[in-house]
């Protein structure tokens, strides 16, 4: 009995309304503070009312703008696409982590630079991406790829290294070649775990995308929150940010998803 016993199995009941109460309160806070705000202010905008973000999400999401496109669409459809070819390009990293992890001399010729190169600040590097590059779709991929293709690529490594090399052993003595023991032994131990890291990557993948559309792009959520920002439009920056976390969120959820069903071994909550 009480709520910090270790012990404790909570109800369905219980448990749903324990997961949704710091989101009532969260609401219920930000509901009295914008109703005190425009008590005070009714031409405030920095707080707005449930009401007006729904027309600013109304605007957005349903009309067409002066060139005839529905802006929510347009802006989801290209983060979208700039975060999906990024995430292909992490497999390499997976890749080049497990061919680490296995083979001694991949081992010495990446490690040190994979390890120096991902203590550098993505964000510092930007302006070199924007000149090399310009300001098309390369710039804001590869500076997704700078920040995370690293953690991906060390994180594999470490996992791949702390596979027992007993297995290694037998699987060579059994006749495996080494590249059947590092994609049929060691990888499907390790992959569930890197699709773990990558998912909790996604956090940082959108962050580095908003800065690369934020600085040089026509179109995107990040882009679109940085434009209206100049004019205060919070009635459509709140409801974007929004969006953009209910995207990351379902990405983050069907991974944990497949993870559940494809293996079965693997603890994961839901």
């Amino acid at each position: 009995m009480g709520f910090f016993n270790i012990h404790a199995k909570p109800g369905r009941t219980v448990s749903f309304l324990l997961s949704m109460l710091l989101f009532i309160v969260c609401i219920a806070v930000y509901a009295v503070t914008s109703h005190v705000r425009h008590r005070e202010n009714p031409k405030d905008k920095v707080v707005p009312t449930f009401s007006q973000m729904k027309d600013g999400f109304k605007r957005t999401a349903f009309e067409r703008d002066r060139k005839g496109d529905i802006r929510l669409l347009v802006d989801t459809i290209a983060s979208v696409r700039r975060f999906l070819i990024s995430l292909a390009f992490l497999f390499f990293a997976v890749l080049l982590g497990l061919h680490m992890g296995i083979f001694p001399y991949m081992e010495l010729l990446f490690l040190k630079f994979i390890t120096f190169f991902d203590k550098i600040p993505a964000l510092a590097i930007l302006p070199i991406l924007l000149i090399i590059f310009g300001l098309g779709e390369v710039s804001k991929i590869a500076l997704i790829l700078i920040g995370v293709f690293p953690t991906i690529a060390l994180d594999t490594y470490l996992r791949a290294k702390a596979v027992p090399r007993e297995q290694v052993t037998k699987g060579l003595a059994l006749g495996a070649s080494s590249f059947e023991v590092a994609y049929k032994v060691v990888l499907p131990q390790i992959f569930p775990e890197v699709l773990n890291t990558i998912r909790l990557n996604f956090k940082a993948m959108i962050l580095f995308l908003i800065a690369g559309e934020a600085i040089a792009a026509a179109e995107g959520l990040g882009f679109r929150i940085f434009l209206v920002r100049r004019y205060i439009a919070m009635d459509i920056i709140i409801p974007y940010v929004i969006w953009m976390s209910l995207l990351a969120f379902l990405a983050d959820y069907l991974v944990r998803l497949w993870i559940k069903k494809r293996y079965k071994w693997v603890e994961i909550d839901l």
